[in-house]
């Protein structure tokens, strides 16, 4: 019997209990893994496609997602989140232990095993395991390399169930195990605006979400800090390399509040200056006594910038001033750009590009932009700048 995919059934999430048969593709990094399954009532092997950390020939696995059409594989199966269950028959815990999930186990051991203890397998393994020196061929030695190795994995089943648990997808369930590893348990609960920080692809509300699944409070300071960050982040995008601390406050205010809660401005304020403190964030101080707040990679990058434009402007060059002035002139006004008026010329042609590179005067640009002009204004001295 073969069952059939409608082009509804490809739309809306199914559930399927099948056998690993084979591994077609695993990323040890990602976790990105393509592989043949047997579902019960299919008569071809299916193919999943999805995140697992650690995935095997011979697991049982039950899987949510949906079908869809590869242009050149045909019908697969993206997993959205799975869970792992023993194997119910012997060859199927026979296929599971020699499968190389174990160290120290390989299709002849997993034979003996099973001969062994019989549908007890799974349980002995994992409650009495030193009974394994009964096997013929299995010394204390080998032994050890089994447990070690059965916890290994019975850890990382232990975090997938925890993080799936708490709704976080299985695409971001591997990620964070492989950043975390046994402690992937501990960072979550504790500190997961962590996350935002050091997993690609995990920013400030995906680890929002999280924290509220875990029951980390609204009040949390990783949570004030890490919007902070997020703020600066989406400022940066938009060209901004600083925000001042005013502004920063007020965004900061609108992104924490939400229904039911409102975030607390001092608290915001204070969040900021320990993190300046602990050298989390840099500022500089402008005319008034006025916070320019930078996250430090932006606030390192720009000084490096600024450096490194006063030393080209420093070296002497032959122009022809007029033609440069007049493609200046006509560059700018194309791309509608104002230029603050030059107190003299070689503060002029640095303060264009790099706001003074002290930040007390000129114009204030993003990267992007900086780069740009940097770019453009070397052409008419015929130079290769950047």
């Amino acid at each position: 019997m073969m069952s059939t995919i409608t082009a509804s059934s490809r739309e809306k999430e199914e559930t399927l209990t099948g056998v690993v048969e084979r591994i077609t593709y695993h990323a040890p990094d990602s976790g990105y893994t393509v592989a043949k399954m047997q579902v019960k009532g299919w008569r071809d092997l299916l193919t999943i496609i999805g995140n697992f950390p650690n995935i095997q020939a011979g697991m049982t696995l039950t899987v949510n997602g949906h079908w869809h059409d590869h242009p050149k594989h045909g019908q697969q199966f993206q997993v959205k989140n799975y869970t792992e269950s023993k194997p119910a028959t012997l060859t199927g815990m026979e296929k599971y232990l020699g499968s190389g999930l174990i160290k120290g186990v390989g299709p002849v051991t997993a034979r003996r095993i099973v001969a062994h203890f019989q549908l007890e397998t799974l349980d002995i393994i994992e409650n009495q395991i030193e009974r394994l020196a009964e096997v013929p061929g299995i010394g204390k030695k080998r032994v050890k390399m089994i447990q070690d190795t059965w916890s290994e994995q019975k850890l990382i089943k232990d975090v997938m169930i925890f993080l799936q648990g708490h709704g976080v997808s299985t695409t971001y369930a591997v990620k964070i195990f492989k950043q975390y590893g046994n402690n992937a348990i501990s960072m979550v609960s504790e500190n997961p605006y962590q996350l935002a920080i050091d997993i690609f692809g995990i920013g400030f509300h995906t680890a929002n979400q999280i924290a509220i699944q875990v029951g980390i409070s609204p009040w949390s300071k990783y949570r004030y800090k890490s919007g902070v960050l997020h703020i600066l982040s989406q400022a940066a995008d938009e060209g901004h390399c600083f925000l001042p601390l005013p502004e920063l406050v007020n965004q900061a205010d609108e992104l924490l509040s939400f229904d039911g809660f409102d975030a607390d401005r001092e608290t915001v304020t204070r969040s900021i200056k320990e993190m300046v403190e602990s050298e989390e964030l840099k500022v500089e101080v402008a005319e008034g006594e006025m916070w320019l707040c930078y996250k430090p990679t932006f606030y390192y990058t720009e000084a490096n910038l600024a450096k490194l434009l006063r030393l080209h402007l420093e070296k002497p060059v032959k122009v022809d001033r007029e033609r440069v002035e007049n493609w200046i002139e006509r560059y700018t006004k194309s791309k509608g750009i104002s230029l603050s008026p030059p107190t003299n010329r070689s503060r002029h042609q640095s303060s264009v590009i790099a706001g003074d590179a002290s930040h007390g005067g000129g114009l204030v640009v993003g990267r992007p932009l900086l780069k740009k002009l940097w770019l453009h204004f070397g052409r008419p001295w015929g130079k290769k700048l950047a």
